[in-house]
């Protein structure tokens, strides 16, 4: 397969005995009304402009007080810096070929910003799922009295990049690619190709990079809310002893929710057209997931960083 060759996406195409083949590099999608994309402009300029200040005054405040550069503070600003990214180059490129309406930038344009919103967001996702793994740790203690360091952060935080560009480099080379979606304006792993490497690559993809962190987060905060369970228990039945593990159960749902919420449409709907490559989706309706998992990169920091006091 030629990985430097623009692939050929046949469900975004009409058919070849229609008059003619829309091409998302050359023009918009004439079933899609102008202010359709005037509108999802709008949306990803808030979006993009929210996710940026954020994530930008999360990094800062990080490096400027040093009583908040603590081992597990690691990890909640590698989120914030895989978010910023996300969102300094998908969210821009986004917001600026939805004014268009279709993808002007042409292809390599549209490789950068498929792999570079893949890989940051698989990185962020991970990220989710080490800050769930490292906190069973802290607070469960199942290795003993084995304290969190910097350098376990460290190597955690390592291993979370290398994963995810390891699973995110071979649509550039020639296992699957990057292609634009169904409405034109941005570009994700080809979803919608029935050919046997491509599926194999959508399959694996999906179990280690959403199947695996989803259920090291489940399985992580589960563990942890029974250990506030069980010490609850043995303590006074006092109100003031439970308020802190009410604060916590709090959280944590409210972490799995916006997990669940942000990113099981878009992993539903990858889901669907793998399995269906020949559905007929409408566009508008099939880039609402991908536009929606966008704004993780909105509410990650409010609910890692200001729902948490410490």
């Amino acid at each position: 397969m030629d990985a430097f060759r623009a692939p050929e996406n046949e469900s975004l195409l009409p058919s070849s005995s229609g008059p003619a083949r829309w091409d998302p590099f050359l023009r918009p999608l004439d079933s899609i009304q102008p202010w359709h994309f005037r509108l999802l402009a709008a949306v990803m300029l808030v979006v993009t402009s929210l996710s940026l200040a954020e994530n930008l005054a999360v990094i800062l405040v990080t490096f400027k007080f040093k009583q908040l550069r603590q081992p597990v503070n690691y990890v909640v600003v590698n989120l914030s810096v895989a978010d910023f990214l996300v969102s300094l180059i998908g969210g821009i490129i986004s917001f600026l070929t939805n004014l268009k309406g279709y993808f002007y930038m042409g292809y390599w344009a549209c490789v950068l910003e498929g792999f570079a919103v893949t890989f940051f967001g698989i990185v962020a996702l991970w990220s989710l799922a080490l800050l769930a793994f490292e906190r069973y740790i802290v607070i469960c203690r199942p290795l003993g009295n084995m304290h969190l360091s910097g350098k376990h952060a460290a190597l955690g935080i390592a291993f979370v990049w290398t994963f995810s560009f390891i699973w995110t480099i071979p649509p550039t080379m020639g296992w699957s690619s990057y292609t634009t979606s169904k409405i034109g304006t941005t570009c994700e792993p080809n979803w919608y190709s029935g050919a046997y490497t491509d599926r194999t690559y959508i399959i694996a993809f999906f179990t280690t990079c959403f199947i695996v962190p989803l259920t090291v987060i489940l399985a992580s905060y589960g563990k942890l809310m029974q250990k506030l369970r069980k010490v609850s228990d043995t303590q006074s039945r006092l109100g003031t002893t439970r308020k802190p593990e009410r604060q916590v159960a709090r959280m944590v749902v409210v972490m799995i929710i916006a997990f669940l919420i942000c990113w099981m449409p878009y992993a539903a709907f990858s889901i669907l057209v793998t399995a269906y490559p020949s559905v007929e989706l409408n566009p508008c309706l099939a880039a609402i997931p991908a536009f929606f998992s966008k704004t993780a990169t909105v509410y990650n920091p409010v609910i890692y960083v200001f729902m948490n006091k410490q």
